[in-house]
């Protein structure tokens, strides 16, 4: 396991690693095209957000996620406000389930999980669909939600051995 000086430089970028992580995947907006995948895309941020939300970490801000949000909103082309309050949504379900749960269990949080993505992407699907006429593939939203949901359990185990070698 990789150990730092507390002190040390590259342990304060280590410590930022997640919001730097999450500023890379909303201005990169990456997908599949290329490898002629057909329906296959997953919200990568979601993942994050959820993850270091629930686990209460210190130097995971949630204005630095509210402008994460904006960020991505621009890369994308939404309505300005869209990601923003998605992330801030999923930043309020993982802090409540935070602070419900006595005994952690990962299977539990990743069905909440599930069901926090889903309407996420319910109310997002709903807001530019019928307020700003976008014309929107819903199985789109359904495929992201599949993989989303089923990339959080290998997402989680590299999230623990990153918080471990914090922690350390």
């Amino acid at each position: 396991m990789i150990k730092f000086a507390k002190h040390n430089y590259l342990y304060k970028v280590y410590t930022f690693l997640p919001i730097i992580i999450l500023y890379v995947s909303v201005l990169n907006e990456f997908d599949f095209n290329y490898l002629n995948i057909d329906y296959f895309s997953f919200n990568f941020p979601f993942i994050l957000i959820f993850y270091f939300a629930l686990k209460e970490y210190n130097k995971f801000d949630y204005l630095l996620v509210f402008i994460a949000g904006l960020i991505n909103d621009t890369v994308v082309g939404f309505p300005l406000g869209i990601s923003s309050f998605s992330y801030i949504v999923v930043c309020t379900f993982a802090s409540y389930l935070r602070n419900i749960t006595i005994r952690p269990h990962l299977i539990k949080d990743w069905f909440y999980f599930l069901f926090v993505i889903s309407l996420i992407n319910s109310i997002n699907y709903s807001i530019l669909f019928f307020f700003f006429s976008y014309d929107l593939d819903i199985m789109f939203y359904v495929i992201n939600n599949l993989f989303t949901f089923l990339l959080y359990v290998p997402s989680t185990l590299i999230f623990n051995y990153y918080i471990k070698a914090i922690n350390d």
